[in-house]
Order: C-alpha cells, then sequence, then structure tokens
C-alpha cells in the first residue's frame, strides 16, 4: 500500500499518465501498488471532493438526480445499468436496498468506508460521479451522471455532504486473503445435502453454505446426486448470453462485491468482443466480463416453493463467484420455460 508521500505519489500516478492516457485508475492504482481510494484521494481539491460516509443518507437522496447510470464490478466483471434509483429501503440493518425494473441493488453495509464526489473531464464534456470505496480501498459502487441527469441536485447533494476533511490521503485497511477451504472429511455432508434438498427460497442458499463452513465451490462439489450442480465448460456463459439474446429470453444478471450486489434484470441483445473482454453492449445495460477468468462454471439448481431455479455460476482461480445468471423471474411465479430448455442445452453442449 502507499510508501510514499501524497507529492510523490503525485508525481509518479502523473507519469504514468503521460505515458498512457488511456490507462483506467484501478489498472494504474495496481500498478503503482496502492489502492483506487488512494489515487483518486489526490485529486482532492481539483475535481475530487471527499464527502462524509453518511451512506444511508446520501443514497437516500441519490434519486433527485433523475436517471443515472449505475455501476458495480468485481475484479473480472464490470455490470453497467441505467435509470432512477427508487424504491430504497437503507436503514433497517445491515442490507439496505433498491428495488426497480431498472436499478437493482443489495447493499452491504459492513464493507462500506468512503465516498467521493468526482468531476472528470472528457472528449465529451465534464463527466460527474459518486463514488463509494471498501475499508480496504476497493471501488465497491459508483454512480454517473448522464446527459437527463439532474446536475443541479447532483450539486445540491455534494455540498450537503461535503466533508470537512479535504486532506488528498486516505487509510486503507489490507486486503483480506479468501479463506482457505475445510477439508471435505470435516463437513457434515449428509446434513448439507439435505438442507440443499429442503430449501424453499434460493437466498436461503448463503445461510446453508455459511453454516456448514463450506466455500461456494465447495458446496457446488459436495451436492446432492443429480442435477443440482452440474460443472460446464467456462464458455457456457458466452453461450447462454448468445443464446438468450438469439432466443430472446429475458434474463438476470448478478456481479456482486464485498459491498454491493447489482442485477440486471430483461433481454440482452448486442453481444460484443473487445480487447479480451466479452460485452453485452446495449443502450441501459451494459456488460464487460474478462473471459479468460473464468476458471469453473456450474449449472446450479435449487428447489423453491415456487419449483426449482436454475443459475448459471461462474467463479475465477481462487473460487470467488465473479457473475452469475438466472432466467428472468419474480417470487411467486415459476421460472420460465424458456429460459430452463435454453440452459438445458447448454449444459449438453458445454460439459466440462
Amino acid at each position: 500500500m502507499l510508501t510514499t508521500t501524497p507529492t510523490e505519489l503525485h508525481e509518479r500516478w502523473s507519469e504514468l499518465r503521460s505515458q498512457r492516457p488511456d490507462l483506467r485508475i484501478r489498472n494504474a492504482a495496481q500498478e503503482l501498488g496502492v489502492s483506487e481510494v488512494q489515487l483518486l484521494a489526490l485529486g482532492i481539491g481539483d475535481g475530487v471532493v471527499r464527502l462524509r460516509p453518511e451512506f444511508a443518507a446520501l443514497l437516500a437522496e441519490v434519486s433527485t438526480l433523475g436517471h443515472v447510470m449505475a455501476l458495480t464490478r468485481n475484479d473480472d466483471v464490470v455490470h453497467e445499468r441505467k435509470g432512477t434509483y427508487l424504491n430504497a429501503s437503507l436503514d433497517k440493518g445491515p442490507v439496505g436496498l433498491f428495488v426497480s425494473a431498472d436499478i437493482d441493488l443489495r447493499i452491504f453495509w459492513g464493507a462500506w468506508a468512503s465516498a467521493f464526489a468526482v468531476n472528470e473531464p472528457g472528449p465529451g464534456g465534464d463527466r460527474h460521479s459518486l463514488q463509494f470505496f471498501a475499508h480496504d480501498g476497493e471501488a465497491i459502487h459508483k454512480i454517473h451522471l448522464t446527459d437527463k441527469s439532474d446536475r443541479v441536485a447532483y450539486d445540491r447533494l455534494v455540498e450537503r455532504f461535503r466533508d470537512a476533511d479535504q486532506s488528498p490521503t486516505q487509510s486503507v485497511q489490507p486486503r483480506k486473503a479468501v479463506p482457505a477451504e475445510m477439508p471435505d472429511s470435516a463437513i457434515d455432508v449428509a446434513s448439507f445435502r439435505t438442507g440443499w434438498l429442503e430449501l424453499k427460497d434460493t437466498h436461503d442458499f448463503h445461510m446453508l453454505v455459511g453454516g456448514h463452513r463450506l466455500s461456494r465451490t465447495q458446496a457446488l462439489r459436495l451436492a446432492p446426486e443429480g442435477d443440482f450442480a452440474v460443472p460446464v465448460a467456462p464458455g457456457a456463459l458466452r453461450a447462454v448470453l448468445n443464446d438468450a439474446a438469439a432466443q430472446q429470453v429475458p434474463i438476470m444478471v448478478f456481479v456482486s462485491n464485498k459491498g454491493m450486489l447489482q442485477i440486471h434484470t430483461g433481454p440482452v441483445m448486442n453481444i460484443v468482443d473487445a480487447r479480451g473482454w466479452l460485452n453485452v453492449l446495449d443502450p441501459e445495460f451494459n456488460l464487460h466480463v474478462r473471459e479468460q477468468a473464468i476458471t469453473s462454471a456450474w449449472i446450479v439448481r435449487k428447489p423453491t416453493t415456487d419449483g426449482t431455479v436454475t443459475a448459471l455460476e461462474c467463479y475465477d482461480a481462487h473460487g470467488v463467484q465473479i457473475v452469475q445468471v438466472f432466467g428472468k423471474r419474480k417470487p411467486g411465479i415459476p421460472e420460465l420455460e424458456s429460459w430452463r430448455s435454453l440452459i438445458a442445452t447448454v449444459q449438453n453442449d458445454h460439459k466440462a
């Protein structure tokens, strides 16, 4: 992490940007051996404003901005969804919510540490955003203004939440390593499998896995017999996106990090390869996947009170989930038959 003075780091970053002007701040931070938030904080007073870490109160005002772009990413996937932040539930426990057809978020407050307003010059004019970071300096969530946003409301929000501390440094904690798996022999596999078969809601799966001290991929390896967890080739994600686009099967795309889960629900249309990334480039939804990072992929089926729910889950080399895809559905409504047919074909064609 930061071992030089802010002035020295600023000089190193300025030199790097002069050599590679298209380099994104996240990648620059990795090359310089610091976190993204430490680089961003260097711009305080020059396009960057530190905001008070009153996250629920701040996000409660975001609906006033109107149409914006919500961005959530992890190391290998970027999820961008345009719309308005509506139907907030932000102060009722450790998880906050925005639930609408466009902006659909689950917010895990325990990871949130800092917030900033950012003004960046661009070829089409200044770009304005709100950016939120974890204790280790990794970006959790960003909200970018669009040409339909209310700039006056944005300026008002920034002034209201401006922090008295506008120093150009930001302390961070070391990034936590992925914990090692428990040996399979230490797991009550029979109890875990029984719990899987008795699921009533997909949201209960996380508690089932955690209760048995399993990693997510270990849980899939130890699934009940049958088609509950079927390994498929990493190319299954590309096949699912292409088939969903071709057949116009509406899907749900989940991307998360330690502090946020962001969901797109609806069709995907324009699937494009660019610079080693697999992309969805639609008017209101963009997805960017570093496909080579997918080390394992699984088709996962869970029983619920609405019938079986099926997903494609993709993981990196550390067993961290990077993206998850379902067919479009709501509680109380069975899974789409068109999605089940699509996923059955992918399972057959992309066996691991």
